[in-house]
């Protein structure tokens, strides 16, 4: 999957000044994000949609042009997946880890599969580390925030498109990151699951009648 790179820097950079500020109150959501259970996924997504930050829409609409690629400077980029207890599902990256030149756009693939037996809706939220380094690694695309149903034994991939900002560079606290961690946390749907049997049994009454 490619990107667009004739994308002007400008609302990048403004949205990166704008992250900086927010960055603290950020940290602190993700570090008791594994602490809450689903309920706490809106607040969350709320949040990161207002600032613009972790993988909402506003991210896809940049991308480093080409001559902002920086060739002798790599950052492995590790991936790690996690599942609340609700949610019987098996979640995990195909791949362990990616290395690229910061700047140049990544492209990983989540696997998920449903061993429930019936059709179960998850929602999956995502944090990076170390903290420090999360304001600098920006998606293009990814799943977090939005509904996956499966139905039972279906399994399916998830891509998520990235790329670690230049700037990285510029900011002498991050010189010594060479590997940033990226973790997704499914949780279970359980409302969704709820308004999907609610409409069911509302066409199979409409259909008997």
């Amino acid at each position: 999957m490619s990107a667009d790179t004739s994308v002007d820097t400008k609302p990048r950079r403004q949205r990166r000044r704008r992250n900086r500020y927010v960055f603290a109150g950020l940290a602190v959501l993700v570090l008791g994000m594994n602490g809450f259970a689903y309920a706490t996924v809106p607040a969350y997504r709320a949040f990161c949609q207002q600032f613009g930050f972790a993988g909402t829409p506003l991210v896809a609409l940049t991308a480093p042009g080409e001559d902002e690629v920086l060739a002798d400077r790599n950052i492995t980029v590790r991936f790690n997946s996690d599942i609340e207890p609700a949610l019987d599902w098996r979640f995990k990256p195909v791949q362990r880890a990616v290395t690229l030149n910061v700047g140049a756009t990544g492209l990983a693939f989540f696997e998920a599969g449903n061993r429930h037996d019936e059709a179960v809706t998850g929602t999956a939220t995502f944090n990076v580390t170390p903290l420090k380094a999360a304001p600098y690694f920006v998606k293009i695309e990814c799943f977090c925030f939005t509904e996956q149903t499966l139905e039972p034994g279906e399994v399916a991939q998830m891509p998520v498109t990235f790329f670690v900002d230049p700037d990285i560079a510029n900011d002498k606290n991050l010189d010594d990151v060479t590997t940033v961690t990226l973790s997704y946390t499914f949780f279970r749907n359980e409302e969704a699951d709820a308004e999907r049997k609610s409409a069911q049994l509302a066409n199979q009454t409409h259909s008997v009648n």
